[in-house]
């Protein structure tokens, strides 16, 4: 039965734990985010006394912070230079994986002009990861969990980044993969997804449905062995977002940002990179100052944002409508504790309509070269919102989050030829362009 394949992966992950170079380095539990109640590392994602998430904790290394920052400085170029703090064996570099991560932080001066920053304004560009989204990112960890506990299969319920990154993460690490999506996503992500020759289910009804489905199939003998990476392996899976805080504050010269504007679909990076930035500061490796997290939705999915505006602590849950497919996710796990980062550190949740996603789209494109899918229309369009209203400080260093690539979502910008003429350079001279 799945549970007792379960119980099995807890007890054999709880004895490798207690080696020191065991294959969750400095992990030592999991931690309910509400009760603080802790239980064995193991595939498990629910505290059993209050339902609350699971967290990894840790013991990190505390006391050489010149020594730690030397360590990182001479590791891998990708996410695994923050190997000591993350629930990876030491030796994970040399498995096989997609090796994400390290992506460029953009000096955004031209979008700067443009919105009226006079602070330092930077994107995160994640496009540049293996399969053009951080979900390589958060894949990545969660496979390493996946082998640890003895799963065979790897699975997802997904918005289309996931499902092609479990599908590239499986094949390059030598799983089988079923991913379940939407049967309404972009083209260009089913595609994606179903490129690495694992199997790939359309599900008829919104990402919640999906989600559902995937709970309930792994509680079905149908699911033993398989590990999902966004339920089961949930806990590990979003460790891998705190490496963008990590990343960042490395290549501003170990130093935080002022501001932070994040995407919001399930919540869980915004609350991830939160913690990189805690851990960071508990380290010793950038000194301890305020920092802003604001988070970014899609009007038409905007259940966090309404939920901030209104004063209100509950997140209800919304049906989807929204060409920004990625952050479609009517009822957010960590919607809640989104809310908490933002009003604890000063920030805010704001949301911006289709129009405005596509207008931020062409922005980013024309001032920084950058092809930002609908998320990052969606933190790109937040930001000169929250500019134009006073909100963000234009004078502050100011870091935007773009987490995938236009390429996957060509259907929200309509573009094509300036002109169509004869080789002739009197048809140029007479479409103006000369």
């Amino acid at each position: 039965m799945a549970v007792q394949a379960v119980e099995r992966a807890t007890s054999a992950a709880a004895s490798a734990a207690a080696s020191v170079n065991g294959p969750f380095g400095p992990a030592v539990a999991l931690s309910c985010r509400e009760c603080g109640e802790r239980v064995p590392l193991g595939p498990v994602f629910a505290c059993v006394s209050c339902f609350g998430p699971l967290e990894v904790a840790y013991e990190l290394p505390l006391g050489d912070p010149e020594g730690l920052r030397a360590r990182i400085e001479s590791g891998p170029a990708n996410i695994w230079r923050y190997a000591p703090l993350l629930p990876v064996p030491a030796d994970v570099a040399s498995r096989p994986n997609l090796e994400p991560g390290l992506t460029r932080l953009v000096r955004a001066d031209n979008l700067a002009r443009e919105l009226g920053v006079t602070g330092e304004l930077h994107v995160k560009d994640d496009s540049g990861n293996p399969t053009h989204s951080f979900k390589d990112r958060v894949v990545a960890v969660a496979v390493e969990a996946a082998r640890a506990f003895g799963f065979t299969t790897l699975s997802c319920s997904s918005t289309g980044n996931l499902a092609g990154a479990v599908g590239a993460a499986a094949a390059r690490a030598g799983f089988r993969s079923c991913v379940f999506i939407p049967h309404d996503l972009e083209a260009g992500k089913v595609v994606m997804a179903a490129v690495y020759g694992g199997d790939l289910v359309g599900i008829e009804g919104t990402y919640d449905d999906v989600n559902r489905f995937c709970s309930e199939l792994i509680g079905d003998p149908l699911g033993e062995g398989w590990g999902f990476v966004n339920v089961n392996l949930r806990p590990y899976y979003g460790e891998g977002s705190k490496t963008l805080a990590y990343e960042i504050c490395e290549q501003l010269g170990w130093r935080l940002p002022d501001q932070l504007v994040v995407p919001v679909a399930s919540g869980s990076q915004l609350t991830k990179i939160d913690k990189g930035l805690k851990e960071l500061i508990a380290l010793g490796l950038v000194e301890d100052r305020p920092y802003r997290i604001f988070g970014a939705q899609a009007e038409g999915c905007s259940p966090v944002s309404r939920a901030f505006k209104d004063g209100q602590d509950v997140v209800r849950p919304v049906k989807p409508d929204t060409i920004a497919k990625s952050l479609a996710i009517g009822n957010p796990a960590d919607g809640p504790y989104v809310l908490d980062i933002a009003r604890r550190t000063g920030g805010a949740v704001e949301d911006v309509t289709d129009g405005e996603v596509v207008d931020a789209i062409r922005l980013l494109a024309r001032t920084e070269g950058i092809f930002a899918e609908t998320a990052g229309g969606v933190t790109v369009g937040v930001t000169r919102k929250l500019l134009e209203a006073g909100v963000l400080d234009p004078s502050l260093t100011t870091v935007v989050l773009n987490t995938g690539d236009g390429l996957k979502t060509l259907d929200a910008v309509a573009a094509g030829p300036t002109a169509t003429i004869r080789p002739r350079l009197e048809d140029f001279r007479a479409a103006g362009l000369g």
